[in-house]
């Protein structure tokens, strides 16, 4: 079998401290090129892009405006449509910085999932959500080997639970990428292309033009996961609301968001399993550059997050989640990091 030609898209904004660690993963799954798009970044995420780029793994895409009415992501993938690396991949996938491929046949790889499921012309990965597991302080280390707590394989709600993002060849049958799945179908071919879950089944119709979410109350991961680690640490879920949502710009990240994804009910540390991860993130730490953007990307978090919590509803939000189960038993440390600083505001 030829080994295919896999494009991952990936959109970030102040999230260096996590790209040296999603890359080593990715290349370990399989993929072989990162279009990357950075949005006004100041922690030096688009610097650590540029560096990749000059590697030749990533292309690297400053998405700084105007952007489409639809959202910052929406605005990216319309840039990144166009360019080859796009345009000339055999296979498609959209991903975020918090989720992280989990294929469970063969190596462990796409190409094998791809291998397993030969007629599929697309593929649901669909969430599995890694939640905070009381985690209060951020350190810099993989959140693959940090957040080991899950969701139960079979979730009845929330429908958020069970979405996907797709992986799919790249033959001409949609025109545009899509955050979720593949965008704007071609009314000639939609209905020829055979679309199956992670499980192995083969989907529907309504899959082909319309779903972002796989069926719920039943078992979705036989074949490959979406490791989503939509939370991080608490310190780091305070970052995260101010930078802001990719999509719904608009929409305030708060504990509605918090409660709804922290679910750390099974341990799954099948991710681990992945083999080389280590040897490319060692060959990214060799390199001088990358290795001090990836220092000044660690010391920008911590010292944004003491910037935050001088303001008061940051500080709110990080005692609400220092309050929510299972955290209770491991505040201390950081309830009494927030206590200094609320006498000093």
């Amino acid at each position: 079998m030829t080994t295919p030609n896999i494009t991952a898209v990936l959109c970030l904004r102040n999230e260096a401290a996590f790209l040296l660690d999603w890359m080593a993963h990715h290349l370990a799954c399989g993929v072989t090129h990162v279009v990357a798009l950075s949005n006004n970044c100041q922690d030096g995420t688009d610097l650590m892009l540029d560096r990749l780029q000059d590697l030749g793994l990533v292309t690297h895409i400053r998405n700084e405006g105007p952007y489409d009415q639809r959202g910052i992501q929406f605005s990216g993938l319309k840039r990144a449509d166009k360019d080859p690396a796009v345009t000339s991949a055999d296979w498609l996938l959209s991903l975020d910085i918090d989720e992280y491929v989990n294929v469970h046949v063969g190596g462990r790889t796409l190409p094998a999932l791809i291998e397993a499921l030969p007629e599929a012309d697309a593929i649901t990965l669909t969430w599995r959500l890694f939640g905070n597991n009381g985690i209060a302080r951020y350190s810099d280390q993989p959140v693959t080997q940090q957040f080991t707590q899950a969701a139960p394989e079979i979730m009845h709600w929330p429908w958020r639970a069970a979405m996907f993002k797709t992986l799919y060849r790249n033959t001409g049958t949609y025109k545009k990428l899509g955050v979720h799945r593949p965008r704007s179908p071609v009314a000639e071919q939609v209905d020829a292309s055979r679309w199956f879950d992670g499980q192995g089944r083969e989907l529907g119709a309504q899959f082909r033009t319309r779903r972002i979410f796989s069926n719920y109350g039943r078992p979705n991961y036989g074949l490959v996961q979406l490791n989503h680690y939509p939370l991080g640490s608490m310190e780091s879920y305070v970052l995260k609301t101010d930078r802001g949502r990719a999509v719904h710009s608009d929409h305030v990240l708060g504990m509605d968001y918090w409660v709804e994804r922290n679910w750390c009910d099974v341990e799954d540390r099948s991710v681990l399993q992945l083999h080389c991860v280590d040897e490319h993130r060692r060959t990214f730490a060799n390199d001088p550059q990358l290795a001090e953007l990836h220092e000044k990307s660690v010391q920008w978090r911590k010292e944004r997050f003491e910037t935050l919590l001088a303001e008061e509803p940051n500080r709110a939000l990080f005692a609400r989640l220092l309050m929510t189960p299972p955290a209770r038993a491991v505040s201390i440390e950081a309830a009494r990091f927030l206590a200094s600083h609320a006498t000093k505001a």
